[in-house]
């Protein structure tokens, strides 16, 4: 009778050591992909190339779309189960955002899964999206991942900045103020019931009276950076600006290059009073408002039409902000911008 050959020891423990590395290799592509879970399998050795996930990798199926999807891996077939994503939606003057508590830092969201949690009709909808987490720096009290709606990151956001704020408020409890770490540097806040205020950073790169050649002809426009890049434009009417044609003209000129800027159509209404409309780089069309456009209009407005801090801005969603501000030789200091930030509702989707 012939016995039934078995591995030795050592060969026992290599093939364990082996199994133990496709396991990893196999986890460590799933969180790669930001799955929500994953059942690793026992499988035969296929080998095959995707850009960005190296060697041995076969996408089959993959995208948020799938409730959930097999992905072959050497050793391992992985079972990459949808994520259940738990999210807030709120408002700052009618800049819409979805806001995700990630303080425990297990979530990794892909450019792609970002665009279809803000598209308005496959998703949730949204303006743009924070997630927050750890201060790692210690000069504030929290930190922030900001994309816009097309999955890119940005530094700044004005209006966003009241809606994390409160955000933060509401999830620990914050007292009075709080204090964050963005792109553009650690933003402070204070609480005056549903209203916020935040200081901004300090303003750079002022342009005044900047001739741009434009296929409707030449126009002058003035820019700051207030956090993001702007262009203020001053019209007659703001209700007959050509927000979105001539937006995208200014917004990806060769005079802003590489990286383009927001651009904002502003009427004087009276003495520190404006109406602002904005086009913003990374939506690609109006918003209803755009924080850091309606300073950059307060401040440049102070140089064009001297006029004095504090300024009203009335936006496109009806809301009226506030731009303060010190000012000495062109130089903007103690920058602030205070308005509404609301919550709209809380809510699960599946990734």
């Amino acid at each position: 009778m012939s016995s039934i050959p078995h591995a030795s020891p050592k060969r026992q423990r290599t093939g364990a050591l082996q199994d133990a590395k496709r396991d990893s290799s196999a986890r460590a592509v799933a969180k790669h992909l930001g799955c929500g879970g994953l059942t690793a399998l026992s499988f035969s050795a296929l080998a095959s190339h995707v850009s960005g996930l190296g060697p041995g990798a076969r996408d089959f199926g993959l995208g948020s779309k799938n409730a959930g999807f097999p992905l072959f891996f050497p050793g391992a077939l992985i079972v990459c189960r949808a994520m259940v994503l738990e999210f807030t939606k709120m408002n700052g003057a009618g800049n819409d955002f979805v806001l995700v508590d990630n303080r425990a830092q297990k979530i990794q969201l892909a450019r792609d899964q970002v665009v279809r949690l803000c598209h308005r009709q496959r998703g949730v909808g949204a303006d743009g999206l924070f997630l927050l987490i750890p201060s790692t720096s210690g000069e504030a009290d929290w930190a922030w991942e900001f994309y816009n709606s097309d999955g890119s990151q940005a530094e700044m956001c004005g209006n966003g900045a009241r809606c994390f704020a409160r955000f933060i408020q509401r999830l620990t409890g914050a007292n009075g103020e709080t204090s964050f770490e963005t792109g553009a540097g650690v933003i402070r806040a204070t609480f005056q019931g549903e209203r916020v205020t935040v200081n901004l950073t300090t303003p750079k790169d002022l342009r005044l009276n900047q001739p741009i050649a434009l296929s409707s002809g030449p126009l002058t426009a003035h820019s700051l950076n207030t956090g993001v890049p702007h262009v203020v434009i001053f019209v007659p009417d703001a209700d007959k600006a050509m927000v979105q044609e001539l937006g995208a003209e200014v917004r990806y000129h060769k005079q802003f290059a590489p990286r383009g800027t927001n651009v904002n159509f502003v009427q004087v209404l009276g003495p520190n009073q404006i109406r602002v409309r904005t086009y913003e780089r990374g939506v690609e069309g109006e918003t209803l408002a755009c924080g850091t456009g309606v300073t950059a209009s307060a401040l440049v407005s102070a140089l064009v039409h001297s006029f004095q801090s504090p300024v009203e801005v009335q936006v496109q969603g009806g809301d009226r902000l506030q731009v303060s501000f010190t000012e000495r030789q062109q130089q903007f200091n103690d920058v602030r911008l205070a308005g509404p930030a609301d919550f709209v509702y809380d809510g699960k989707i599946q990734l």
